[in-house]
């Protein structure tokens, strides 16, 4: 077992629910400085199955940690301050203003819900009862992600953005084609816009400073399964008081991309590892700034730079962290939730959303404003 409890009064973490990418949290947890976050119970709903979570992650998770045969029982739990949730999409509107009312602050996996009316639900819970929200997109707390918003931010080095693309993708097996709870109507209906998608729209409004395009298209270009869920799809984002256009790709179907390139007036950052970096300990982008033809049009007057950020723990870690500093802000100097991440999710979901309503209307232009 790992260390029984941190020290310095950490956020309490109850898990609910025992999904596959529960366990990259808690290695993430235990990861962090002491004081910062503990895991101190894990829910299922079947008690054999959150004691071989629990077994499976010994090395990740406190000798004190609770196992608990309910959600419920785990809400009810005083030793808590806050839940991860990593149910299906589905679920995520019950058990998360469930949470939030039992005083709980949230952090919930991505896609935050199966729609913007659903995620209102959730924030409006959250609000009501004082506590925090975040979606547990991870590539945003990453160091480089500072570094690339502070090039973005510059009008010397990018300049006036034209043009932004993102793609989220795998080339996903039979076997997950046909069971994964991913193209399941009943669990999450959204399919690899969600899942991938998710993403992809996030990087885009990133690039925006999450100013919402004036209207999305969706593209012809679909898969979707028997059960009419997702399997790929292409939509565009329009900005023309900007002349800024945004695509996006997100797909089960096609090779591992994880793309973001941004084309600016006087530059461009180009991505390759944006979601998942290819190592744990560092990330990089190229950022190429001023260039143009060399003489006879033989080459270019100058290569892209690459830009390396190294950090101590992965970007979950730093996730955590975050929500972490703000659940404490809180709970021990009784300030009022941080609505930053709920902004960031809110907005991500409207456009998701757009991009789902223009699939279903015959990929008819969506206006947002």
């Amino acid at each position: 077992m790992a260390e029984t409890e941190h020290t310095n009064n950490p956020i309490r973490f109850g898990i609910l629910g025992c999904a596959m990418i529960a366990r990259k949290f808690c290695r993430a947890v235990s990861l962090l400085p002491v004081g910062s976050a503990t895991i101190s119970a894990v829910a299922s709903r079947s008690l054999d199955k959150a004691q071989s979570f629990v077994d499976s992650n010994s090395t990740n998770l406190p000798s004190s940690v609770k196992i608990l045969s309910s959600y419920e029982s785990l809400l009810d739990e005083t030793s808590i301050d806050a839940v991860y949730i990593p149910l299906p999409t589905s679920l995520h509107v019950e058990w998360a203003v469930k949470a939030a009312e039992r005083r709980k602050h949230v952090l919930l996996e991505k896609p935050a819900a199966i729609c913007a009316e659903d995620l209102e639900r959730i924030l409006e819970s959250c609000a009501n009862n004082g506590v925090f929200f975040m979606d547990g997109t991870m590539w945003v707390h990453h160091p480089r992600t500072a570094e690339m918003k502070r090039a973005i931010d510059d009008p010397d080095w990018i300049g006036e953005l034209r043009l932004i693309y993102s793609s989220c993708s795998f080339l996903a097996t039979s076997d997950f084609l046909q069971t994964n709870i991913r193209v399941k109507p009943d669990l999450d209906s959204l399919g690899a816009l969600g899942d991938l998608g998710w993403y992809c729209i996030g990087s885009i409004l990133f690039c925006t400073d999450f100013n919402l395009p004036q209207f999305v298209v969706a593209s012809p270009s679909l898969h979707l399964n028997p059960s009419n869920i997702i399997l790929s799809c292409t939509a565009s984002l329009h900005w023309p008081n900007r002349n800024l256009i945004a695509t996006m790709y997100c797909s089960f179907l096609s090779h591992i991309s994880m793309d973001l390139s941004l084309h600016g007036s006087r530059g461009t950052i180009l991505v390759k590892d944006l979601t998942i970096p290819y190592k744990e300990n560092e990330a990089s982008f190229d950022i190429n700034s001023g260039a143009h033809f060399a003489e006879l049009h033989i080459g270019w007057s100058k290569k892209p730079e690459e830009v390396r950020v190294r950090n101590e723990i992965p970007q979950e870690g730093f996730m955590v962290l975050e929500f972490a500093k703000e659940a404490k802000k809180v709970r021990d100097e009784k300030l009022s939730p941080s609505l930053k991440w709920a902004e960031f999710s809110r907005k991500t979901q409207l456009v998701l959303d757009a991009v789902k309503k223009s699939i279903d209307d015959g990929f008819q232009p969506v206006y947002l404003w």
